[in-house]
């Protein structure tokens, strides 16, 4: 958690709920009792003046946006009660008021503890040399300690719940971050793919277009069911983006390949996977056909199934052609990602051709019984 967020958690609402803690104030009722008994006008001008500057300090505080702020004016309100604990007894209340408010500026409890401490020993070390009713002094102090150890436990849990709180709001970023960068990198794959094949497809009908119409409109009826497709396939993408299966995505591949004179030959068995898995593979399946067809220039492409000794499946993909500098893009980049989130490895060479190989954690041994289509 961030130094900004921290601080953030010794806000005064930690302290005041808002404007409720206004309602502590009538705990201060006690300090008008003396001047009430005493129907002296000297003691109701300085408690007058006396209460005026509580009221102030107590505002203050809770209108104070810092730590610093709120230490001095716990400080400030301790110093009124040492000042005007010779005039009214009554002042006992300023001690309490600091004790209360203290849990809330200090988080640790050592120091907490020690300053609580030091806070009743003032208040006792003055009662003495002012010779206070020892009753009343020890039973002030007895509050003191009281109010300032549970106001103690009431501010541990007010930090876990804040903490808590803000620990489900960075989550909740987290995972919103994620799963912009899962939308991408399947948009990236769904539609790289598609508009590629769309690009092929119409390349392809406008040489036929002459020479074999007949084959154009095919060609050109495939760009339209294509086109169509891209709409689903991409709020599939946004819904959480599941692959119809690897069956599916190698005729898919086939298909792709076939249509750029590109033949493609499966050496192995389809292993069963689980649907993560699985997903993953026809994903990566889908990144390699579309940069094939985009940049390779190849006239064959291998791709193989195997379960390495160490309980990895690997999808090894090759291709003999002649690629410009292989450098890791969007699509490349998500594929790692992807392979890595499952606790996979990936790792690409590019003599001769470019050979791809992704290792996956073996999780369902058995094999489909469906040979790869090769051609």
């Amino acid at each position: 958690m961030s130094d900004k967020s921290y601080r953030s958690m010794e806000s005064p609402d930690i302290g005041t709920q808002g404007n409720s803690g206004y309602i502590w104030l009538a705990y201060s009722a006690f300090f008008l009792i003396e001047p009430i008994m005493s129907h002296s006008r000297r003691l109701w001008v300085e408690c007058g003046i006396i209460y005026a500057i509580f009221l102030v300090i107590y505002v203050s505080y809770m209108k104070a946006r810092t730590t610093s702020q709120r230490y001095g004016l716990i400080v400030a309100l301790y110093v009124l009660g040492v000042v005007s604990f010779p005039i009214n007894s009554g002042s006992s209340s300023f001690f309490i008021y600091s004790a209360a408010f203290l849990p809330f500026v200090v988080a640790s409890v050592p120091i907490l503890v020690t300053v609580l401490i030091a806070q009743a020993l003032g208040l006792l070390v003055e009662g003495w040399l002012l010779h206070i009713n020892p009753f009343a002094l020890t039973l002030t102090t007895f509050i003191l300690c009281i109010v300032g150890a549970s106001n103690t436990f009431i501010a541990r849990q007010k930090r876990a719940d804040t903490k808590l709180r803000m620990a489900h709001e960075e989550i909740e970023q987290l995972a919103a971050v994620a799963e912009r960068e899962r939308i991408a990198r399947d948009l990236h794959d769904v539609l790289g793919h598609t508009l590629s094949v769309i690009v092929l497809k119409s390349e392809l009908a406008g040489r036929l277009i002459e020479r074999d119409p007949k084959r154009a409109a095919q060609e050109i009826a495939d760009v339209e069911r294509t086109a169509r497709t891209a709409l689903s396939e991409v709020r599939a993408a946004i819904g959480g983006y599941r692959s119809q299966g690897l069956p599916a995505e190698m005729e898919l591949a086939r298909n792709t390949l076939q249509a750029a004179g590109v033949a493609l030959a499966c050496e192995s068995p389809l292993p069963q996977l689980h649907a993560a898995e699985e997903t993953v593979l026809c994903l990566a399946v889908r990144e390699a056909v579309t940069n094939i067809v985009r940049h390779a220039q190849a006239t064959h492409c291998r791709m193989r199934f195997t379960t390495s000794g160490d309980g990895y499946h690997s999808l090894l993909i090759t291709d003999d052609g002649a690629h410009p500098k292989l450098q890791e893009g969007n699509g490349l980049r998500g594929m790692r990602e992807r392979v890595q989130s499952l606790g996979g490895r990936l790792s690409i060479t590019t003599d001769p051709g470019v050979t791809l190989l992704i290792e996956l954690p073996e999780t369902a041994p058995h094999q489909l019984s469906a040979p790869c289509v090769a051609l």
